[in-house]
């Protein structure tokens, strides 16, 4: 079986969660063991250059930015298709109706020339033979904001790389010279990720925040904002196989990611694999059962949680064995065999297919 993967366009012109979910999926399913009853080759589609139509399958990632139309050109061409939406899990029956109504108004005053972006992840998730929820957060999402049949969705978690696992904090104490408690961010710096308000929130604590992330352009003058503050340094952007990064998860005494909204952050699996407690926005489809002890969630706007949680984990650091627990069973060779097993039902014919359709909820 063929199966290629799509996504935006512009995707790989930056580096972030979703660029690392992508590599390491197709990385981690064709290091699967052969099976010559259900072969299988996966690989990046270079739409300008190869036909959807040469594909046994195709898994599309995002249900946003345009790639609906991706969808739409599948379904005419008879290739089914596995959807990784990656919803923002504040969706809910409530926000749905105000989608659908601005919606319609769009329509209306464009004599329906306009569409929202909520009609058109609606359209995607409906062309979907099976989608793919990383949580239940965003399975909830899924069912109440745009009513999609539970039996079309799939819980299927992101992966952990091995090597965080192992990671030592002493390549960063050597590479740096930071040395004592400090809390570690690792995202790219933008407003979004809401890194000052964390800063902020750290002043007069006497606790360094040390940022690791790409800045774009358009973001020099907030991460300038950044390095005023005293307590704060910033180490750019690494690769995500750097050792440096995997040590600096190791090294740190919180991870933080108190940004607007995730879905299932890479970035806070890393940090727990690596032993290390995480303070993290509560808008996000991360759930870790009986995890309060080493993660805690705060809203991203309320920097005097922040600071209170991250203290409550200074004082009573979790034992690194019990944190890396909660995470072990997140390998990529396990998330890939589980979604192996869902190209081979879609292709097979035996996976749902959603109802045609509920427009409402």
């Amino acid at each position: 079986m063929r199966v290629g993967i799509l996504s935006y366009p512009m995707l790989f012109q930056r580096d972030g969660g979703l660029q690392i979910q992508v590599r390491e999926t197709i990385a981690a399913l064709n290091r699967l063991p052969a099976n010559p009853a259900r072969p299988l080759e996966v690989q990046l589609v270079d739409a300008n250059h190869e036909r959807l139509a040469d594909f046994d399958l195709l898994h599309v990632f995002s249900a946003s930015n345009g790639t609906y139309r991706i969808l739409e050109t599948a379904a005419e061409l008879g290739v089914p298709v596995v959807l990784s939406p990656l919803l923002a899990p504040s969706w809910n029956r409530r926000s749905a109706w105000r989608a659908r109504l601005a919606d319609r108004l769009a329509g209306r005053l464009t004599d329906w020339m306009v569409q929202t972006s909520y009609a058109q992840t609606r359209r995607a998730l409906q062309l979907a033979r099976v989608v793919i929820a990383l949580g239940e957060a965003e399975r909830d999402a899924l069912v109440q904001g745009f009513g999609l049949p539970a039996q079309a969705i799939r819980v299927l978690p992101n992966g952990i790389n091995p090597h965080f696992f192992s990671a030592n904090g002493d390549l960063f104490l050597r590479e740096t010279g930071i040395a004592g408690p400090f809390v570690l961010m690792v995202g790219s710096i933008s407003p979004y990720k809401n890194q000052l308000c964390l800063a902020q929130a750290l002043a007069g604590a006497g606790l360094p925040l040390v940022l690791i992330g790409a800045a774009p352009r358009e973001q020099q003058a907030y991460l300038q904002q950044l390095l005023d503050v005293p307590h704060v340094s910033w180490l750019g952007a690494l690769d995500h196989a750097d050792p440096l990064l995997a040590s600096a998860y190791h090294a740190a005494a919180v991870a933080a990611l108190p940004s607007q909204g995730e879905v299932f952050p890479l970035s806070v699996l890393e940090a727990l694999a690596a032993g290390t407690p995480v303070v993290m926005t509560s808008q996000s489809a991360l759930d870790l059962p009986d995890s309060a002890f080493a993660l805690r969630k705060v809203r991203w706007d309320d920097g005097p949680a922040q600071r209170q949680a991250i203290g409550a984990l200074l004082a009573l650091a979790p034992e690194r064995a019990r944190v890396r627990a909660l995470v072990e069973r997140f390998t990529w060779e396990r998330v890939a065999a589980q979604i192996a097993d869902c190209y081979c039902q879609v292709h097979a014919g035996t996976a749902a297919l959603p109802a045609r359709r509920r427009h409402a909820v």
